[in-house]
């Protein structure tokens, strides 16, 4: 099948020479049309973020031993993983708007009946049900912001900062959702919370259905198979690059929130202060996507994904050798921010250098991945931080300055054989 590996050919090629990839086609409807796409994905990314919290809060406040409080987490969680192999139908559908409709419908419903069932019915029925909740999560995800390019406006200017309010939305979804969920859990109870989340997708459903239609591509070949997608992704430049940083990056990132635990000892202050150094993270990463809906990002989405890559790098080391309180609260906001502009430019380069035939698929294969490193740095570094605390921080920061030199002498090699 040669149309989806020829489609991204344009692009590299253009990349190479110095060009600008060709934006995506689509109606353009904004701001209206954007300003509905923040208020669903801010929905959906909330019940996304705000569920596992849910989940486990409803084991363990019930009673449920540990180990059973996690399988309902990763029930939840680990279907993500399969999103790239149901996010072929984005490509072919005739209204993606449709698709990812049910998606959220689908997702409320069985975390709705998942929860109502868990006090009264056996606890594998609860699992499967959690299970088709988290299979259609990528679509709430990596699959709403594949709708992104074709409503942002037809330059760069505007494309990227529409990416920044999405970039935006995840930061607010991954804050809001478990705060949300704790507290109507301490007002009421969690299955009270994921009801409320379960809402949230529905409403989420009703306003992607209002976003302004962007049918199929025209004439541009057949969709390919999620295997084909991901050759297709290896083999084009921009898109390996976009693959491997974000798996990186997103496996370092994923060290803080456990170092903030460790370090609260050496810098001073109560166990409890983590929550500060993990809330300047957020918060950092908020005032990072502002920036860009004021000031989008500039330049080749390629080489600034490099960059900002070895910003998060510089990031991390200054969190690793701050030594005190008030100045690690900076150095959380500073990683927060780079993360934040790391992530706008991942985005951008998906949506300049994915073939359209296939960019629902490049969107989610790129979102599950980055889930899955997240949670495999979360598990390292907490195996690994009684070694040394900053042990994790040090070891993400050499995987990131490694993956940003095998970046660059990755285009060195393109431009010499081109």
């Amino acid at each position: 099948m040669k149309a989806p590996v020829k489609a991204p050919a344009k692009s590299v090629s253009a990349a190479v020479e110095g060009q600008q990839p060709r934006l995506p086609d689509g109606p353009h409807k904004a701001p209206a049309g954007l300003a509905r796409y923040v208020a669903a994905a801010t929905l959906a990314r909330t019940a996304d973020g705000g569920a596992v919290v849910a989940i486990v809060l409803l084991a363990s406040t019930g009673g449920a031993p540990g180990w059973l409080a996690g399988l309902l987490g990763a029930a939840i969680t680990a279907p993500h993983l399969a999103g790239p192999f149901i996010a072929r139908v984005l490509d072919t559908a005739k209204d993606g708007r449709t698709v990812i409709a049910w998606a959220c419908v689908f997702h409320g419903a069985t975390l709705a009946a998942a929860v109502l069932a868990y006090p009264h019915m056996w606890t594998g029925v609860t699992v499967a049900l959690l299970l088709v909740s988290g299979l259609v999560g990528p679509l709430l995800t990596g699959g709403v912001s594949s709708r992104l390019p074709a409503i942002a406006g037809p330059d760069r200017s505007s494309q990227r900062r529409a990416q920044g309010w999405d970039v935006a939305t995840y930061g607010i979804g991954g804050t809001i959702g478990p705060s949300l969920v704790a507290a109507v859990s301490a007002w009421s109870s969690p299955t009270v919370a994921a009801l409320v989340l379960a809402a949230g997708t529905f409403a989420a459903a009703g306003l992607i259905r209002l976003l302004p239609y962007a049918g199929p591509p025209a004439g541009s070949g057949e969709v390919p198979h999620p295997a084909q997608t991901l050759r297709m992704m290896l083999t084009t430049g921009p898109l390996r690059r976009t693959l491997y940083l974000t798996v990186i990056v997103a496996f370092s990132v994923a060290a803080l929130p456990i170092t903030a635990v460790g370090a609260t000892g050496s810098l001073g202050v109560a166990p409890a202060a983590a929550g500060i150094l993990t809330a300047a993270y957020g918060l950092g990463g908020l005032a990072g996507s502002a920036v860009l809906m004021i000031k989008p990002l500039p330049g080749d989405a390629d080489r600034t994904m490099t960059l900002l890559a070895s910003i998060v790098a510089a990031a991390l080391g200054l969190v690793a050798l701050t030594g005190v309180f008030w100045a690690a609260v900076g150095a959380y906001a500073v990683a927060g921010a780079a993360n934040s502009l790391f992530f706008a430019a991942t985005l951008a380069a998906r949506s300049e250098y994915a073939p359209a035939t296939a960019r629902g698929q490049v969107f989610v294969w790129v979102g599950a991945l980055k889930i899955a490193a997240g949670s495999a740095g979360t598990a390292f570094a907490g195996a690994t931080i009684a070694a040394a605390l900053h042990t994790p921080l040090a070891i993400a920061v050499a995987a990131t300055l490694v993956s940003c030199g095998a970046s660059f002498l990755d285009r060195i090699r393109e431009r010499r054989k081109a």
